[in-house]
């Protein structure tokens, strides 16, 4: 009894220990839990400050604040970090939507809002426009009226250039190749005392991208038709272009002097488009023109000014400078030369600004004339030097008041585009792995592609893009505004890559070191050219169509074991020839029991190259065995014949 009452204790003592044990445990727990959960909630109490801070710098509606802007394309550690939660609930979470994720992966937009919305925050996925861009507020006392920008668009030959040469009266047209507008100019004309600021777009069918990109940054579209060709495919594009970006559109029915043109025509046939005249119920005003002998021009202005203002066109001159980027290219006596419409504040010589990933000081600034201009305000366009490097055609630009904070702005944007750059690469999953495999069977085509204009940049790669790439995959490798130097052909001989020029020659030393490298070098004026060229290149490396073609037949008559090599067939060649080079099959019975290559061929005791119908042989296959007499042997090879499509 004595011992049973010891061991009671005993365990009595043990559990009441374990007890103590897992209440103080609970006890440190909850402590570190508590502590976790202050240090988490001042965290994002010293986040929302910062935001406040910026918001206040930025002059940025504060009403805003509670929702948090996540970068398209976070990893599961930047998105815990941004909305101020441990890294191990949003992993917790994923694992829990079927999607487990490492700290440094990638997260889709659909995750980031599932996940967000989980831990009952409210986000916003920036895309990497979005997250270029600034957010601005601005008090509607400090608001004045500003001239319209206006937006020519239409068909390729429908007469953009011509109605601004009718409008400016300079001659545009003539100097350009192929008679193809080929980058966005801007211009500015006085009607009485006010002004009108006109961009101009390019109507040809590569230059999709930067269509879009004139209607996101105008007020008014004027679609300019010829009366005698109607909507044609660019027509309708501009339209679609205009209607996205919210743009009323202004239709200039041109040509009208021209024999065969029907006006009305046209109005029928844009209504099927949803763009109605207003004589027939619509919102659309229309101005029949003739940009060539200047008819109807003055009343196309005056109708300009009168949705002008309808629309009521405001902006505040008084504050710093932002806009856009409209083109940019590099001079090579001026340096990076950028042409900006402002559409906020008041620009000015020595403004320290940021666009895209270039920031600089404004050192001299050209008015669409060429004069030099010491400001510019809302609605004007202006020529600007001072960048450090080329910016990009549609980056927003700001102005800051301190030089240093657009350098580390500038600075910040190009480490993040670096590391975009290195983290493109696609690891193997097994989800992926057979894709990848295949990719491996894809032939390249390296490109640099240096042009006189970025704006030509984009429409060639934006081109590119849209071929069939399933085969032969085609590499931008490198591309800038610029003459071809010889850096570009040191590259190009370490990457295999063809050099192609829009608009630009290369240098003495880069034609030279391009000669003695076997470098290709090839300079267009017209960019369909360069396309067609690239495509035929495109199609010439495409993997040849394999054809097989039988060779001959051998019968197995008998089998012999051979020593060091194994089981041998004795064979008569029934048709044609088999050859020790030949691809072979074992046919047994109708299937095929083996196909590969023949490890030996013989007569009687001598190895030869091939044996012809109606003569016997030994026949050893490679790395098999089991041969019956009756089998087949069928000889055949695999020609390949060049693709021309």
């Amino acid at each position: 009894m004595a011992r049973e009452a010891e061991a009671y204790n005993r365990s009595r003592v043990l559990e009441e220990a374990r007890v103590a044990v897992e209440e103080a445990s609970r006890e440190s727990t909850g402590r570190r839990k508590r502590r976790k959960e202050r240090r988490q909630k001042q965290a994002a109490e010293a986040a929302m400050e910062h935001r406040i801070e910026e918001a206040l710098a930025n002059d940025q509606d504060l009403s805003q604040l509670d929702t948090v802007k996540v970068p398209q394309g976070s990893t599961v550690g930047e998105l815990a970090e941004l909305l101020g939660v441990p890294a191990n609930d949003i992993i917790k979470r994923l694992f829990l939507l079927g999607t487990p994720l490492t700290l440094t992966e990638s997260m889709s937009d659909e995750l980031i809002e599932l996940v967000a919305d989980d831990l009952g925050r409210d986000v916003k996925v920036m895309t990497k426009e979005e997250e270029n861009s600034f957010t601005f507020y601005d008090d509607p006392a400090t608001l004045k009226g500003r001239p319209p920008v206006v937006t020519v668009m239409g068909h390729v030959d429908h007469g953009k250039t011509s109605l601004l040469d009718a409008i400016r009266h300079t001659g545009v047209a003539e100097g350009e190749a192929g008679g193809i507008t080929q980058a966005i100019g801007a211009s500015q004309v006085m009607v009485g005392d006010r002004k009108i600021t006109f961009i101009d777009t390019p109507g040809h069918e590569t230059f999709t991208a930067m269509r879009a990109r004139g209607a996101k940054v105008t007020d008014i579209v004027i679609l300019i038709v010829a009366a005698d060709d109607g909507v044609m495919p660019q027509t309708v594009e501009s339209i679609n272009h205009a209607k996205a970006a919210g743009v009323p559109i202004i239709v200039a029915v041109n040509k009208i002097d021209k024999p065969g043109a029907n006006p009305d025509k046209v109005r029928q046939e844009l209504t099927e488009y949803g763009i109605i005249p207003e004589e027939w119920g619509g919102q659309n005003m229309f101005v029949n023109i003739s940009a060539k002998k200047k008819i109807g021009i003055d009343e196309l202005l005056d109708t300009v000014l009168l949705q002008a203002d309808v629309l009521e066109l405001k902006a505040n001159p008084d504050t710093f400078a932002s806009g856009n980027v409209l083109e940019a290219k590099l001079d090579r006596g001026r340096g990076s030369v950028a042409t900006v419409l402002v559409t906020r504040g008041t620009l000015r010589i020595g403004d320290a600004l940021v666009a895209g990933l270039s920031y600089g000081r404004v050192r001299a600034m050209l008015d669409p004339k060429g004069n030099n201009v010491t400001e510019a305000g809302p609605s004007d366009a202006v020529e600007i030097l001072g960048l450090q490097s080329v910016p990009s055609p549609g980056d927003e630009f700001r102005v800051f008041q301190d030089e240093r904070d657009a350098r580390d702005l500038a600075d910040q944007r190009a480490l993040k585009a670096r590391i975009e750059e290195q983290n493109r690469v696609k690891h193997v999953t097994l989800e992926n792995l057979f894709d990848t495999m295949a990719d491996a069977e894809v032939k390249e085509l390296n490109l640099i592609i240096k042009a006189d204009v970025q704006g030509s940049i984009e429409a060639l790669q934006d081109s590119l893009n849209k071929m069939d790439q399933s085969e032969v995959r085609i590499n931008t490798i490198h591309s800038a505004v610029g003459a071809i130097t010889e850096t570009d052909v040191v590259l190009a001989d370490a990457s295999n890559a063809i050099i192609i020029g829009f608009g630009v020659r290369p240098e003495a030393k880069a034609r030279a070191a391009a000669e003695r490298d076997g470098v290709e070098i090839r300079t267009y004026s017209v960019i369909y050219k360069a396309i067609e060229d690239i495509d035929a290149a495109r199609i010439g490396m495409l993997k040849p169509t394999e054809v097989e073609v039988q060779t001959g037949t051998a019968e197995v008559r008998d089998t012999f074991k051979v020593p060091k090599v194994g089981i041998a067939a004795g064979c008569m060649v029934q048709e044609g020839e088999i050859s020790r080079d030949d691809q072979v099959r074992l046919v047994r019975d109708g299937i095929v029991v083996y196909e590969g290559r023949i490890a030996s061929l013989r007569r009687y005791k001598d190895d030869v190259k091939s044996v012809k119908a109606g003569f016997e042989c030994g026949i050893g296959l490679e790395n098999f065995q089991d041969v019956h007499p009756g089998d087949q042997i069928e000889g055949f090879r695999i020609d390949q014949v060049a693709r021309t499509e």
